[in-house]
Parts: C-alpha cells; structure tokens; sequence
C-alpha cells in the first residue's frame, strides 16, 4: 500500500497490483464445451476465463481472437471494479482475538482466566450447539470486494493503484473484475 494525492491535495490510500499480460490461448463456445469461456495464459500457465451477462463467443472471438495479449489497458480511472483473494492466514486463535471477547476482569479473585471464553451457553443441552463463537482458524477465506475505485493506470509499467487496502498477502494472486 501507498498513497497518492487528489487534485484537491488530499491524500488517498491506494493499493498498487502488478497486473501481468495474459495471452488468450483457447475459445471455448457453448455449442462444442456447454459453456462460454476464454482460456488464458500467463507465465506458462493456464487458466480459465468464463463469460458472463449473456456474451457470445461469436463475438468474443471476433473481438479477441487466439493470440491477443490481455493487458490492464480495459480499465480507466474512475472505474467501479469488483476484486476477489484469499485473506492473510492468521492460524489457530482464541475468542479474544477471533471474535472480540473481551475476556475476564483483572482482579476480583480472577487467576489464569484473563483471556478464557467463560460460559459457552444454556445448561442441559450436553453438547456445543453448532455455530457456536469459539478458538479456531481464523483467516485464509476467499474475500470479494465490490466497487473498489481505479484511481489510477499505468500500462507502460503493468500497473494498476486501486483505492483502499486489498485482502491478501504481498505476491497473492488477485482476481480483478471489470
């Protein structure tokens, strides 16, 4: 994360994603596989893109046919785009931290107990009802965000500042819906 100032001289917090070409290598059409989709590659590896809102791989290949380089240059400042990655993994955590208990008191005859959930619920049920907030993983979930801003592009360095903070760690990969 960075930031980087508005005209008006404020300062805007903005995440900067490296956004590599990926070269269309396959149509898929719904006729021949049942579904419409773009396989891409990047850095030798392939990977599907599936379209969306009715589109015809007619036209998709007319408008991206096998070979075309897929770049950041679809985006322009200003646009509302919808992102999606997995979350830090922050391990096995106990409720204080998972899920805000506040833990016990300091005094009033409270020994070893500081950070210990208390009374998990009604007596009589002989059985933790599911649901129930508790230690556990926590993180490593697929987050999506939607109408994060383009604040801005720069496609001679593959780079693209979205405003804001981004789940994920440094080097996640980061889908970016248009």
């Amino acid at each position: 994360m960075t930031q980087m100032f508005r005209e008006d001289g404020k300062a805007e917090p903005v995440t900067l994603v490296l956004v590599e070409p990926a070269e269309i290598s396959l149509l898929r059409t719904k006729e021949k596989d049942g579904y419409d989709a773009l396989q891409v590659k990047r850095n030798s590896v392939r990977c599907e893109v599936r379209l969306r809102n009715g589109a015809e791989v007619a036209d998709a290949g007319s408008t991206y046919p096998v070979g075309t380089s897929l770049t950041i240059s679809q985006f322009s400042v200003g646009d509302r785009v919808t992102i999606a990655s997995i979350s830090k993994s922050k391990g096995f955590q106990g409720g204080v931290k998972r899920h805000g208990f506040h833990g016990a008191a300091s005094t009033h005859g409270v020994k070893h107990a500081h950070r210990q959930p208390g009374s998990i619920g009604a007596g009589g049920v002989q059985r933790v009802l599911k649901g129930q907030r508790m230690a556990g993983r926590m993180g490593g979930d697929r987050i999506t965000m939607r109408g994060v801003r383009v604040v801005y592009v720069y496609p001679e360095k593959n780079l693209i500042a979205l405003k804001g903070g981004i789940p994920g760690h440094r080097g996640s990969l980061v889908e970016i819906k248009g």
